[in-house]
């Protein structure tokens, strides 16, 4: 049952990482929404993600994964249903920032949960990325239902995902978790020491870096894609059969190998990859080849994020969730980065999406100096 919740909750986030890019191009149809306010919804999320990873942290360390999990799935299911009625700029921005909460709290409390499960095959690096390969099944099938299911229906899509949210709420709360590891020795001093500690700076400045990469492809490349010709149900199955797929793949693939290649030489090539890749992605047309660019940018994002949080659980074993939800944090305000300056760049025009998200090879090419570091 702990696997289960573990991989739910992971599957949940999955969704919500992959909502804001699937359901933008039917509310910017029906509210005129503009690439920039696009941007600002999205950095409203950003924000949320920031708040909810970061505060949530200490709450799981101290009164265990449970609580932290419970609060955050709720904050994402009531968030889903708000965001069906809303009707604008500021009540989507609003939910979205709730969303955005709910779903740092959850991919905090999963990731920290995921540390107390062992499988004798794997190591903690490859249990993190086999588990969070559930994520990439969440990205994958938002989209692919969305276009293929509910016919670009945000308000029915939302719906569906509000219900499965409330139903992993459900199964975790008759999941018996582990007691939270700090209960006795959490200080409020020690997050001070967090904060100031080489190794957790490093590793947050690669999710900083990574995130404003995946998450631009998440809200980003079906805009990019439609404004190049290519038919929105097609552009949202790119998204989900070549990018979600693609980071489903590749942790499926890695999670052997990282029994005898260290997680810093992972993270060194996956950096390398994501430069090229990312960078071939925006020059192609044609739904065949760009959907197998997108698809080869997932495999080589796959494994950094659960290898970076795999690294930070097994440096700070004390204090994972914390130190968990201090390297998440980074990796949010990578998004309230990143997605502002894409949506400032292509203004008014969302055929300047494909300048804008030149912004993704630039960052991969900074990962590659930050694992030399590490």
């Amino acid at each position: 049952m702990l696997i289960t919740a573990a991989i739910l909750a992971i599957f949940v986030y999955g969704m919500i990482a992959a909502m804001l890019g699937t359901i933008l191009p039917d509310l910017s149809k029906r509210y005129s929404l503009s690439p920039k306010q696009n941007g600002n919804i999205a950095m409203a999320q950003a924000i949320g993600l920031m708040i909810g990873s970061f505060f949530v942290g200490p709450l799981i360390d101290t009164q265990g994964k449970k609580l932290g999990l419970l609060l955050g799935l709720g904050l994402v299911a009531m968030a889903l249903l708000g965001l069906r009625k809303a009707a604008g700029f500021t009540p989507i921005a609003a939910f979205m920032m709730v969303l955005g909460a709910g779903g740092g709290i959850i991919v905090t409390g999963a990731n920290a949960l995921a540390g107390d499960v062992k499988l004798e095959a794997l190591s903690t690096a490859g249990v993190f990325n086999l588990l969070n390969l559930f994520f990439g099944l969440g990205g994958l099938l938002t989209p692919l239902i969305a276009a293929n299911l509910f016919k670009n229906d945000s308000a029915r899509l939302l719906v569906f995902a509000g219900g499965l949210t409330l139903l992993t709420l459900g199964f975790h709360g008759i999941t018996e978790m582990p007691p939270p590891v700090g209960a006795v020795s959490f200080q409020a001093s020690a997050v001070t020491d967090l904060l100031g500690n080489p190794a957790l700076i490093a590793l947050a400045l690669m999710l900083f870096l990574y995130v404003a990469a995946e998450v631009g492809v998440w809200n980003w490349l079906a805009r990019h894609l439609i404004a190049q010709g290519v038919p929105e149900a097609r552009a949202l199955t790119i998204l989900s059969l070549g990018f979600a797929l693609g980071l489903l793949v590749g942790r499926v693939a890695v999670s052997p190998i990282l029994g005898s290649v260290t997680p810093e030489n992972v993270l060194m090539g996956s950096a390398v990859l994501m430069a090229v890749t990312t960078y071939l992605m925006l020059q192609f047309a044609s739904p065949a080849v760009a959907w197998a660019m997108v698809f080869l940018a997932g495999m080589a994002m796959a494994p950094v994020f659960p290898t970076t949080l795999a690294v930070v659980n097994i440096k700070f074993p004390a204090m994972a969730a914390t130190a968990t939800g201090i390297a998440v944090t980074a990796g949010w305000l990578g998004l309230v980065v990143s997605s502002p300056i894409i949506g400032a760049i292509a203004g008014d025009d969302p055929k300047r999406l494909k300048r804008a998200l030149l912004l993704l090879p630039l960052v991969s090419i900074l990962m590659i100096a930050v694992s030399r570091a590490l």
